[in-house]
């Protein structure tokens, strides 16, 4: 059967009795991808994030700024790292529930931190969006009394910021970005 029939449906969720989650179509997922039915972490990918705005669906997220489970992923997950510890545990958890079918290794397509080359979680946080207008020109005004060589590149940049439809005023990221 295809991915349509499923949509409208609901499952249960492997490891918390009684919580159901909806089947949702999603354009990201095709069977190049994988199976096709994939589970979807609002809080961890973009394309996941967006199917969740689109059915109002909460963006919960379950790992800290460190990558450890928080005290709302449950007392069997809290404090334990996600690609390590974490990661056995939920597999116990499954054991346990009678819902793994199936474990086998995988490598994982992560994003990886350029400068410790390991693994990045992408994750929601909490965010401080500001009046568009006044962060632009601000922006602009500030750059208009840098002195950039060449010149013509002043041109460039103000035409960007111009262009900038959305200001993020955001620190929560330690490792930088090359």
């Amino acid at each position: 059967f295809s991915g349509a029939d499923l949509a409208g449906g609901s499952c249960g969720h492997p490891t918390i009795p009684g919580r159901v989650s909806p089947l949702l179509p999603a354009n990201h997922v095709t069977m190049t991808k994988g199976t096709g039915l994939v589970h979807t972490a609002p809080a961890h990918g973009m394309e996941d994030y967006n199917v969740a705005s689109h059915h109002q669906l909460p963006t919960d997220c379950l790992v800290d700024e460190s990558g450890y489970f928080t005290e709302a992923a449950g007392p069997e997950l809290k404090n334990k790292n996600v690609l390590e510890e974490g990661n056995e545990a939920v597999i116990k958890m499954l054991q346990a529930a009678g819902s793994l079918l199936k474990e086998e290794k995988y490598v994982h397509s992560y994003p990886y931190d350029w400068r410790t080359k390991k693994p990045m979680i992408i994750r929601a946080s909490k965010q401080w969006f500001v009046n568009t207008a006044d962060v632009k020109a601000a922006a602009q005004d500030v750059l208009k009394k840098v002195k950039v060589i060449p010149t013509s590149a002043v041109n460039r940049m103000l035409e960007m910021l111009d262009r900038k439809t959305f200001w993020c005023i955001s620190r929560q990221r330690c490792w930088g970005v090359p």
